[in-house]
């Protein structure tokens, strides 16, 4: 599991980030080019994947809340593997974490989920009062970046693939029945890397687009969608082209970390080839959500664009065909009961996800007709939108997507053909000529977020959630008895 990566990946088709242990590991499976998270937000988006539900069926549209707090009775992946004997082990990041605030922790984890966990802290964390950002010691939710000193084992995300390795190694030898969990802390804010990953990359290569900074572009799409890719003031500068080379110079950061990543990855499954394991392991590798990186001239990810909704899926293993890639939309959810699929284990009954082992016997096979992801709007003060509630649900099928803010669309709709505009930059909801798919698709939709609410069986008990407070702090800083900062450490300490 990988945070905050998008689909910029050479298995992907981009022609720059350098990724060779992902674009194998996609040579050896099944790639699916039309996944999508459930929730463009960490902590949402990771309870539904764990759950195999929808945001309104686990009632997490926030971070900071624990998955118990709204679903008790709920049994999670890691916990049913854990009922048929098998050992969960989760490392790193799964559930929500403050990243980087609380790299160390075990975040907002749920006990039931493991047999036990580990939580690699790195020189990242220890040194992050070394961190370039847009805002002073702001980390997590701010644009920041650091080209590290030091070596890949001393990062959080080295220390937590060795930690893999050492649990793969063990599970070797006692041949126990496994779920490895291993969560990256990257490529999210900040992007912190060694050096010699940024030295891969050629900063004034790094391609800015500016097609969506504009107001014109702005005033084409409904105001929800226009607020959520401009909430964010703080990197709004980016939009300046005054301010190019410091888009170009954290674009890079972001690519020289997501190899960073890779290097990582690449270190666990060459582990588990030299074990023997590979032979008898189901391999998935995904993200929470996809990313922004100045389109739309938004950075980061909570919008309902393809940049942020899409994610990455590979699956490779016994049962998964070799070197297919398929179209069809599915969604995050899917994992759950693919993997019970796969291993033969009854999924419980409140998994509204589909199995995709369909797919990997017939690539063209389609378990639905689109991928539904839904934003809450009022997740930001900011967007003025704490008392109407508005909140926004997307579908994307093969070919169209389609947009729907407010709960009758009374806050508009967005429609975008992919054969034509892959970028998603026009709109065509008045476009006569795709009027009829159009109505047809806004029927979709409604299906759709229906279904969605059900409450699923088996379910148990289900309680509104309330967001806990957190305090965040700085290592080396020094704060006065209420949190408050008093000193800051100087970056050249």
């Amino acid at each position: 599991m990988t945070d905050d990566l998008n689909c910029d990946l050479g298995t992907y088709g981009h022609h720059q980030v350098i990724s060779p242990n992902i674009d194998r590991l996609a040579s050896e499976g099944v790639l699916f080019e039309n996944a999508h998270n459930q929730f463009p937000l960490c902590g949402p988006s990771r309870a539904s994947l764990m759950t195999g539900m929808y945001s309104d069926q686990t009632n997490h549209t926030l971070l900071d809340v624990d998955l118990r707090q709204t679903i008790p009775d709920v049994v999670t992946l890691g916990q049913r593997f854990r009922q048929r004997g098998y050992t969960s082990v989760r490392i790193g990041k799964i559930y929500h974490y403050g990243n980087p605030g609380t790299i160390g922790t075990s975040g907002q984890d749920d006990i039931s989920t493991w047999d036990y966990t580990i939580n690699p802290y790195g020189r990242d964390k220890e040194e992050e009062y070394k961190i370039n950002t847009l805002k002073k010691r702001q980390y997590g939710g701010t644009l920041s970046w650091l080209a590290a000193e030091g070596n890949d084992e001393e990062q959080t995300d080295g220390i937590g693939a060795t930690e893999a390795i050492e649990q793969l190694e063990k599970f070797s030898k006692n041949r126990k029945k496994f779920f490895l969990a291993v969560g990256m802390y990257r490529p999210h804010t900040p992007y912190v890397a060694p050096k010699k990953y940024f030295d891969l990359y050629q900063m004034d290569e790094m391609e800015i687009p500016y097609s969506g900074s504009s107001d014109e572009y702005l005033s084409s799409i409904p105001l929800p969608a226009a607020l959520s890719v401009r909430w964010k003031k703080d990197q709004n500068l980016l939009n300046d082209k005054s301010n190019y080379k410091l888009a170009q110079e954290i674009k890079e950061a972001y690519f020289a970390t997501t190899t960073f990543v890779d290097a990582q990855v690449g270190r666990i499954l060459n582990k588990l080839r030299q074990t023997g394991l590979d032979k008898n392991t189901i391999v998935v590798f995904t993200s929470d959500h996809g990313y922004h990186l100045g389109e739309h001239g938004h950075w980061q990810k909570q919008t309902l664009f393809e940049n942020a909704t899409r994610v990455p899926l590979i699956f490779k293993g016994p049962g998964v065909e070799n070197g297919v890639r398929s179209n069809s939309p599915v969604e995050l959810i899917d994992i759950y009961p693919t993997l019970m699929d796969l291993t033969k284990i009854e999924a419980p009954s409140h998994v509204v996800g589909k199995s995709l082992v369909p797919i990997f016997n017939d690539h063209k096979h389609k378990v639905r007709q689109s991928a539904l992801t839904r934003w809450r709007a009022s997740q930001h003060g900011s967007l003025n939108f704490k008392e109407s509630g508005i909140q926004g649900y997307s579908i994307k099928t093969e070919r169209f997507r389609l947009t729907k803010w407010g709960e009758n669309g009374e806050h508009g709709y967005e429609l975008y053909d992919h054969e034509k505009d892959s970028e998603e930059m026009d709109n065509l909801v008045n476009n006569l000529s795709y009027k009829s798919t159009l109505d047809s698709l806004k029927k979709h939709i409604d299906l759709r977020i229906a279904n969605a609410r059900k409450k699923p069986d088996g379910l148990g008990r289900q309680f509104e959630e309330k967001r806990l407070h957190k305090v965040i702090m700085t290592p080396g800083d020094l704060y006065d008895i209420d949190s408050k900062r008093i000193w800051e450490r100087p970056a050249d300490e």
